[in-house]
């Protein structure tokens, strides 16, 4: 086996270790000095940042936190250093978001940052740059990770989706049960991954370019999804908001055009589902990932269904058929699936 597949193998257990994490002292008394710090402040908005699929992380947390009532944007960490600085004052709460803890963007960031806002770090590193000189810091337990980005991703975003429910208050039974589904629902799809990577080879044939697509938190799937193919497979890709691709980009659709669209049960389902039937009525291919059955009957397109119905829960089982894909079809290239050839696990440089 080798080490990408291990580690996307590893998926179930790293989300277990991160919930009993915070279902026990230590990460419990974490989310409750942050409340306290929030309760105090009263902050105006938070600005979650962060670079690759930490920004992807961000963004599907902006979406959970506006929806718990709590105002929340996000900010790629780069483009906060030097075009949105304005944005950054005492009232305003910053989650910065680091995998490693040691992008440069992020070690820039922080070096520059006044020391009258506050900063929170979430990464999977306790003892990285970020966590050292963030205020207050939250981890995820993914472990050691050394390929491209799948368990560091999902337990990072679990990890953000505790935090959005223990500041709304929800956070308790309920949603500690709606994660445990979540990892046992990982943990059995991965056990007959094989078939679905059989069915989708055979769905897609050659693979030369491949167009993501999704809404709400399911746009972070569709950015993460971009980046590993690319990445980890070395395959020309793009993610792409499901409002904003009919805004353009549904003119590249014809024979021979491959997608994979997001659709979870929520405010966007109907019209995600209506793009896919839409994609595969102008001759392309599309792979629709939800939580429903939809009533889509059509050989351009495949469906696999993943029963999570919580929607943010659902974009973090989402985004591991994808994974499974990405190392397959780079073995199918001869690729070491998920090394790097120009940079490194960590971005050091701008």
């Amino acid at each position: 086996m080798n080490k990408f597949l291990a580690e996307i193998l590893g998926q179930p257990k790293s989300l277990e270790e991160t919930l009993n994490f915070y279902c026990g002292t230590e990460g419990e008394n974490k989310l409750k000095r942050i409340k306290e710090i929030l309760d105090k402040n009263k902050f105006d908005q938070i600005i979650f940042t962060g670079m690759g699929s930490s920004y992807f992380t961000s963004y599907a947390a902006a979406c959970l936190f506006n929806s718990l009532g709590i105002r929340s944007y996000v900010v790629n960490t780069s483009e906060l250093l030097y075009y949105h600085t304005l944005l950054i004052n005492k009232k305003v709460l910053v989650v910065c978001i680091s995998q490693s803890g040691e992008s440069f963007e992020v070690v820039k960031f922080l070096e520059e940052l006044s020391p009258d806002v506050f900063c929170i770090g979430v990464s999977n590193e306790d003892k990285s740059f970020l966590t050292q000189n963030a205020k207050e810091s939250l981890l995820s337990k993914a472990g050691k990770e050394e390929m491209t980005s799948t368990k560091t991703y999902t337990t990072i975003t679990l990890v953000i989706a505790i935090l959005g429910w223990y500041l709304a208050g929800e956070w308790g039974k309920e949603k500690i049960a709606l994660i445990k589904k979540l990892i046992s629902n990982i943990e059995e799809f991965l056990l007959g991954h094989k078939n679905m990577i059989n069915d989708g080879f055979n769905f897609f044939g050659d693979v030369e370019f491949v167009q993501f697509i999704g809404r709400g938190p399911l746009y972070a799937s569709a950015r993460q999804g971009e980046l590993m193919f690319k990445e980890a497979a070395k395959i020309p890709a793009a993610g792409t908001m499901g409002g904003e691709f009919r805004h353009g980009p549904m003119e590249m659709v014809k024979p021979g055009f491959k997608s994979v669209l997001f659709a979870a049960d929520g405010a966007t389902y109907n019209q995600s589902i209506k793009m896919a039937a839409d994609i595969a009525g102008f001759g392309g291919k599309v792979m629709v990932i939800t939580n429903k059955n939809p009533q889509l009957s059509d050989q351009n397109i495949m469906v696999i269904t993943l029963n999570h119905p919580d929607e943010y829960l659902f974009s973090i089982q989402s985004i591991v058929p994808v994974q499974l894909m990405v190392n397959y079809l780079a073995l199918a290239k001869g690729l070491e699936a998920g090394n790097f050839v120009h940079g490194g696990k960590i971005t050091l440089t701008e």
